[in-house]
């Protein structure tokens, strides 16, 4: 059910804290010059979902928690992981069905936060996609490598990136993210078919892991499983998780609180069904499909998830788990060399999606806070013949190729997941505050046990992020300090809502 643009109230508040109305965010979407081709189906989106969703998590990051925080039980951790994503994902799906208009997050600040809120939250969301399609970039390129190199086919040092501090390009990272980009100016359903094929692959793949990996559990390699607590090597500093440090305990690895630990990082894993929302404005159906999208990827996902690392740490003890491919090194481990070639295939394959889909709603988000005037506004024209943000995605997919070639990301997963976990408490806060200022609003879909639920999903994202290490927080909180100064001197002037007043 559409909303009624007639008689739509203005913004509301002053200053910093200004909101703009529901109505007038959908409003700006029918500027033809700034209007977003609507073709996307449920199924695009859950598509997409699935698509982001399985990549470096599920190929990689398994076996580092493993090893390090949960043994066996990291099985658990996704089971966590994949319960705080479903309170966001329920908030999510209210929002999208209720203001269909692209840039996800920042766009429901908008309406319910104020200005300022939504900017810190844009200003967060364009780092933290721009740095995840930059680290999944790095990754593809590692397993292409690597794939190449068992075809007696390789590249010269100086073009395979930066190791052991002698500076290299990586080209097939910096090739993947231009390429990607010039696909999604195309057009969105052109994208959405070529993610198709591409999840259609890696989903092949994960499954054979399950089916044929379940012949080859050991049962003793489950026990212990939930290894009993040690103390981290690592000790204190900033790299032990904010919680301990703030409680005072001695940093410790595995236990319950290594379980936790775990489901902190493997967040990144799930990062991608929220990508879903920024496609609201390009779905025919935004209110009825926009919420199956977000919430059957999730689900189909963390089922995925869960079976996988059951079957991992059962074909290999959890302390002999590779940590750079998992996967593909406990088929090796019990003789079966050709499932480990599939499988680094499949993880090449996959992690091209994830790219595509990171770079589609960074453009995206980049793209509603250039048609609200916070960034500049000639970022939000759109092509005429396909209907996408072609400057923007030109802009940003160079900036990150540029970055992917050039830099040697490490320790970056644990960035991505504050900033995402920042946008489910900012979500959230927003369903709750729309519906005491908005109940007349139509709602195709409404998150169940407000504000219970939704407070629920704030306290579950904020004992994550607490769970991050304490160098995390120190990062995220100098990237927000830079963004305030460019919202001070740029966004505030040249908001359209200012403007108007």
């Amino acid at each position: 059910m559409p909303v009624s643009t007639q008689h739509a109230p203005g913004p509301a508040g002053n200053g910093m804290f200004r909101t703009k109305g529901v109505e007038q965010s959908i409003r700006d979407t029918e500027a033809p010059e700034f209007a977003l081709r609507k073709s996307l189906s449920a199924l695009d989106l859950t598509v997409f979902g699935v698509g982001v969703i399985i990549g470096t998590g599920i190929f990689v990051l398994t076996g580092v928690v493993a090893r390090q925080n949960a043994g066996p039980a990291t099985a658990l951790a996704f089971v966590v992981s994949g319960i705080v994503c479903a309170l966001a994902a329920l908030c999510y799906a209210e929002f999208a069905s209720t203001v269909p208009v692209a840039g996800s997050a920042y766009t429901f600040a908008y309406a319910s936060l104020g200005e300022l809120p939504a900017w810190i939250i844009g200003w967060d969301l364009v780092l933290e996609l721009a740095l995840g399609c930059a680290v999944v970039a790095v990754g593809w390129s590692g397993y292409v490598r690597s794939l190449m190199g068992n075809g007696g086919v390789s590249l010269p040092d100086f073009l395979s990136g930066t190791h052991g501090g002698t500076f290299g390009f990586d080209l097939l990272a910096f090739l993947l993210v231009l390429v990607l980009s010039g696909i999604l100016v195309l057009g969105v359903k052109f994208s959405s078919r070529v993610t198709a094929a591409v999840v259609a692959v890696k989903v092949t793949v994960v499954l054979l892991v399950i089916v044929v990996g379940a012949f080859f559990i050991t049962g003793s390699n489950y026990r212990p499983f939930i290894p009993p607590a040690e103390p981290s090597p690592g000790g204190g500093g900033l790299k032990a998780p904010l919680i301990q440090l703030m409680s005072g305990y001695m940093p410790t690895d595995f236990g319950v609180m290594g379980i936790f630990t775990a489901a902190a990082v493997v967040f990144f894993a799930f990062i991608g069904f929220d990508i879903v929302a920024t496609a609201a404005e390009e779905t025919v159906d935004p209110q009825r499909d926009v919420p199956r999208g977000i919430l059957g990827s999730l689900f189909l996902c963390t089922v995925l998830y869960v079976a996988v690392s059951l079957v991992v740490t059962g074909m290999q003890h959890y302390s002999q788990l590779s940590v750079d491919a998992p996967l593909a090194d406990a088929f090796k481990s019990v003789g079966h060399p050709f499932w480990a070639g599939l499988i680094s295939f499949g993880a090449a394959v996959g992690l091209t999606s994830v790219c595509m889909i990171l770079l589609l709603g960074q453009t995206r988000v980049f793209f509603a806070m250039s048609r609200d005037g916070l960034l500049p506004r000639t970022f939000s024209r759109v092509q005429p013949r396909f209907g996408t943000p072609y400057r923007s995605t030109v802009l940003l997919g160079v900036i990150v190729a540029v970055v992917a070639g050039c830099t040697s990301i490490e320790e970056l997963a644990e960035l991505v997941n504050i900033g995402t976990l920042f946008a489910f408490v900012v979500v959230a806060l927003g369903v709750v505050l729309l519906r005491r200022r908005r109940p007349d609003l139509p709602r195709a879909f409404r998150t169940p046990l407000v504000p219970y639920l939704p407070i629920a999903s704030v306290l579950a994202s904020l004992w994550l992020m607490l769970n991050l290490p304490a160098e995390t927080w120190l990062r995220f909180g100098i990237w927000m300090v830079v963004g305030c100064v460019v919202y001070a001197f740029y966004g505030r002037v040249h908001s359209r809502l200012a403007t108007a007043r």
